[in-house]
């Protein structure tokens, strides 16, 4: 049965890990660019604001993009004061102006000291975190709580955005942020993961645990936990590190694709299981 599912997941995700999956994924905005830096800019706000239809996600996205000039690394870093006014309008759903605002600063901050927004997520003294989530067991875990804590380390930071950045210390599955870490840590030839960064390991990343996920993962009973959050993410990475110890979230293009492109159901489950 082990082999079967593996198999099967491996097929799928041979089909969608394809360049043909980036037009209609929010995936397909840091995809328009070539430097480094505005593809991790753009791939975190890609990331934060893909929640809806995906084809809202990727206008808000050209929106924001068209707004900072077609230039997001270069608005960030030489911006005045008075180019800020035409992004006070820019909104997606309960992400709003202030919360573009501060991104902007932070973005800023962390670039006038840093090559690449990969350092944001690899703990260090600058960020001390509690003995709980230094002791945490997974390295992702570590990593996301810092990067939180970092993010909002700036003074008077506007406490609506926190909304915006999850982490595991919350109990989050951190869907969005664990989605943006594939993007940015995969390395493979098909094209669609960027693997620009070298830090943090693939066989280390969680699965981006949405509802689509959620509902084929358990359908495939690779979930076992009844809620829906951190430990169960972890859970079912844990199980599928069974099928790939060194690249567990290769298989989201998998469970994803099976839950939004095809409306997998119980048919399909028992010619596998």
């Amino acid at each position: 049965m082990i082999e079967n599912l593996r198999a099967f997941l491996d097929a799928k995700v041979a089909q969608y890990n394809q360049p043909g999956f980036i037009a209609n994924d929010p995936i397909g905005i840091p995809h328009l660019f070539t430097k480094k830096q505005d593809i991790e800019i753009m791939g975190f706000w890609a990331a934060t604001l893909a929640w809806g239809q995906r084809v809202t996600i990727i206008n808000k996205c050209k929106e924001l993009i068209a707004l900072m000039d077609g230039a997001p690394y270069d608005f960030i870093m030489n911006h005045e004061a008075i180019d800020l006014k035409k992004l006070l309008h820019f909104k997606h759903r309960t992400f709003n102006d202030i919360d573009t605002l501060y991104f902007i600063a932070f973005f800023r901050y962390h670039y006038e000291n840093h090559q690449s927004l990969e350092d944001a997520f690899i703990p260090d003294k600058t960020v001390i975190l509690s003995d709980s989530e230094e002791s945490a067991g997974e390295p992702a875990e570590r990593c996301l709580n810092h990067f939180r804590k970092y993010f909002f380390s700036m003074p008077d930071f506007p406490h609506r955005t926190k909304k915006h950045v999850s982490s595991p210390a919350q109990k989050s599955t951190c869907k969005r942020l664990n989605m943006f870490m594939r993007w940015m840590v995969r390395k493979d030839d098909k094209e669609v993961d960027f693997g620009i960064w070298n830090q943090i390991k693939p066989a280390d990343l969680i699965m981006p645990c949405d509802l689509h996920v959620d509902r084929v993962a358990r359908k495939l009973n690779l979930i076992t936990r009844k809620q829906t959050d951190w430990q169960t993410a972890t859970e079912l990475t844990q199980r599928l590190r069974e099928f790939d110890p060194t690249d567990p979230v290769k298989y989201d293009f998998a469970l994803f694709g099976l839950g939004i492109e095809e409306r997998w159901g119980a048919n399909e489950i028992i010619s596998i299981l």
